[in-house]
This record gives C-alpha cells, sequence and structure tokens, in this order.
C-alpha cells in the first residue's frame, strides 16, 4: 500500500474514532439528567444503543478503509461523511451535555436526511459498501422516533 494511502486511512480511522469520543463524552456528561427523562414504552434496552453505535463506527471504518485502499473516495462523499460525523456529535451535545431537546430533535432530523443522501450516494458507486452502510440510517430512523417521543414525553 502506498505511503498515502495508508495516511488517508489513518486518518479515516482516526476520525471516525474522534466522533465516537467526542459523541459518548457529551452523552457521559448528560447521562444523568438523560437517566431522570420520562421514555416512550418502545424505548430500546440501554445497553443495545452503545453496541449498534460502534457497529456503525467499526462498518464506516472498514468501509473508508476498503475505499481508500481500492479506489478514491469522491471529494462529495468524503463531504457527506464528514457531515455526518460533525451531526453525530452536534446532536450529542445538544441534547444530552446542553439539555437542548428541540435543537436536538432539528439536528436529529438534519443527520437523517444527511445519512440517506449518504447512503444514495454510496450505493450509486459501490452497492457493496451502501449494504454494508445501510444499518446507519435505519438505526438514526429509530433514534430520530425515540428522540421526538422523549421531548413529547418531557
Amino acid at each position: 500500500m502506498k505511503k498515502n494511502k495508508f495516511l488517508y486511512i489513518l486518518i479515516s480511522t482516526l476520525s471516525v474514532i474522534a466522533v465516537a469520543g467526542l459523541g459518548s463524552l457529551f452523552v457521559n456528561l448528560g447521562m444523568q439528567w438523560f437517566n431522570s427523562l420520562n421514555k416512550p414504552s418502545q424505548w430500546v434496552p440501554n445497553f443495545v444503543i452503545p453496541i449498534v453505535w460502534s457497529v456503525i463506527y467499526l462498518i464506516t471504518i472498514v468501509v473508508l478503509a476498503l475505499w481508500i485502499n481500492y479506489g478514491k473516495l469522491p471529494v462529495k462523499t468524503m463531504i457527506l461523511f464528514i457531515l455526518n460525523g460533525v451531526f453525530n456529535v452536534l446532536w450529542c451535545l445538544l441534547f444530552f451535555t446542553c439539555h437542548l431537546t428541540l435543537l436536538g430533535n432539528i439536528t436529529i432530523i438534519l443527520n437523517l436526511i444527511l445519512s440517506i443522501i449518504l447512503l444514495l450516494d454510496i450505493f450509486s458507486q459501490n452497492k457493496f459498501y451502501g449494504y454494508l452502510l445501510t444499518i446507519y440510517p435505519i438505526w438514526l430512523c429509530i433514534a430520530t422516533s425515540l428522540n421526538l417521543a422523549m421531548w413529547i414525553l418531557n
């Protein structure tokens, strides 16, 4: 593998880890507040949430590494990945740390839209990578519905 490819894979991997780490930090800062909220009856068990996010982040790292190793990651796709990461972290900050549930809802809805745009962009270029990342917008649909329900209940 060329040095440039290794560097791009390293940067991509560290970027995904940074998104996961920042998101986790903001979530942990707000857990006491979050645990005090009324939750909808269809709530996902708390232990499932970090598992799903870990799988999503791992799949993202794998897709980025494969893409960089076996081809060139298009700029548009890279920007969509970055925007999704920014909105993931922003939602964690607004919802958990700042307790701004309305802005959190707006942010997660925008994140869901961006994830669908990202998935469609990926599918248009590489169906295998698209199938791997399908879990991401599906999970955001679930998270968005739960987020909206919590906003209504609280």
